[in-house]
């Protein structure tokens, strides 16, 4: 059975926030058309089967479903098809149950004093669409305490505008969190929810969470009864929404949704996401695709192809069969949109139509790219 009584008496956290942001905390109950812009937000989804626990970022990233480790170190997956390592288990890893679903994540937040090996750990992932300017956000993430540890502050939420991979295993104290924990969170065996708004000043997509401050400027509290000298927590159930009120977007000249389209037209589609290697689509490319379907809905007689192209690494063969497979996802995005089947198809030309030097990381990025054409209106 799920905590949810317990859940109702340690619900929140003190907080501070940074930027002069307002912490007052805000019902979601008031906007319940706020989408929540983190994907997986509890941790059911796998990429793979996990059959054990991981010692490098890597094999994070490679199991849970569109989170990454911001660093070389690892989170810890739990769930029932995970298996702890004994020696982790005698110190009681895993005996909490996820707060809701099957499945949470572990991350070390402190310990680099006292030489524990991985003492921060940071979950990363691409929300669904970019922080708005100007637009205030209510954040929610909740945490239990791994019992015989080192209960800290300075459990956070920070922003950034492209996808971290630091090779570091110490503090990523150059990122500056919008949220924070100004109190020591104490919550051995339970779940509380650690909770702040603020106010976004730039347009970014990615979020990571974790402690952002050194061991030194991080408050801990040390029982006598701590067995283990480091702070680690469960982490479950991560929500971003925008608050009321909600903010318009322009939409810019150049928009998709707003082309005028002719017969021959190619367009780039701005913003399509993969894994490397892979040919699922990310949840951020939606809000490109979206404008898509808008496009095709204004053009309801339009037929278009969707071509797919890589840079030049890997091999011909290769590289056609991944671009294939991507132009595949796009176009099936949109069938199952509600677009008919005849008024699409789909092309893989790997890297036979570059439109960049492949010699430069530069170029490559800009190979790698999927296209719509017009091939009537």
């Amino acid at each position: 059975m799920k905590l949810n009584l317990l859940i109702l008496l340690f619900s929140i956290l003190g907080i501070h926030a940074f930027a002069q942001v307002s912490v007052t905390p805000i019902s979601t109950e008031n906007n319940p058309a706020s989408e929540n812009l983190v994907p997986n937000e509890s941790f059911e989804r796998f990429s793979s089967t996990p059959i054990g626990w991981f010692y490098k970022g890597s094999h994070f990233t490679d199991v849970m479903k569109y989170w990454s480790s911001a660093t070389g170190t690892s989170p810890d997956v739990f769930g029932k098809n995970v298996r702890v390592p004994s020696q982790w288990a005698e110190k009681g890893f895993g005996d909490q149950k996820a707060r809701t679903g099957n499945s949470m994540v572990g991350i070390t937040v402190y310990g680099c004093e006292d030489g524990k090996p991985h003492c921060r750990e940071y979950l990363q992932i691409q929300m669904k669409e970019p922080l708005v300017v100007g637009q205030k956000y209510q954040v929610d993430f909740w945490v239990s305490q791994l019992p015989n540890t080192i209960g800290v502050n300075n459990l956070g939420m920070a922003f950034h505008d492209e996808q971290l991979y630091e090779k570091t295993e110490m503090v990523l104290d150059k990122l500056t969190p919008e949220v924070v924990s100004a109190n020591v969170v104490k919550a051995e065996g339970h779940w509380v929810k650690v909770t702040g708004s603020f106010t976004a000043k730039k347009e970014l997509d990615y979020l990571i969470i974790g402690n952002f401050f050194k061991d030194s400027d991080t408050t801990a509290d040390e029982k006598t009864s701590c067995t283990l000298k480091y702070a680690y927590y469960y982490i479950d159930d991560i929500s971003v929404k925008k608050a009321d009120p909600i903010i318009n977007v322009p939409v810019k000249a150049d928009d998709l949704c707003c082309l005028e389209v002719e017969k021959g037209d190619i367009i780039q589609l701005k913003e399509i996401f993969f894994d490397t290697d892979k040919a699922e689509l990310l949840p951020r490319s939606y809000v490109e695709l979206n404008k898509l379907l808008t496009l095709m809905n204004r053009y309801p007689t339009m037929i278009i192809r969707i071509n797919g192209h890589t840079d030049k690494l890997g091999g011909h063969d290769y590289n056609i069969g991944l671009s294939n497979r991507r132009s595949k996802a796009v176009a099936d995005y949109l069938i199952q949109h509600g677009v008919a089947t005849n008024r699409v198809t789909y092309k893989g030309y790997g890297s036979t139509n570059p439109i960049a030097d492949n010699e430069t990381v530069e170029g490559r990025q800009l190979n790698r790219r999927v296209e719509f054409e017009v091939i009537s209106n």
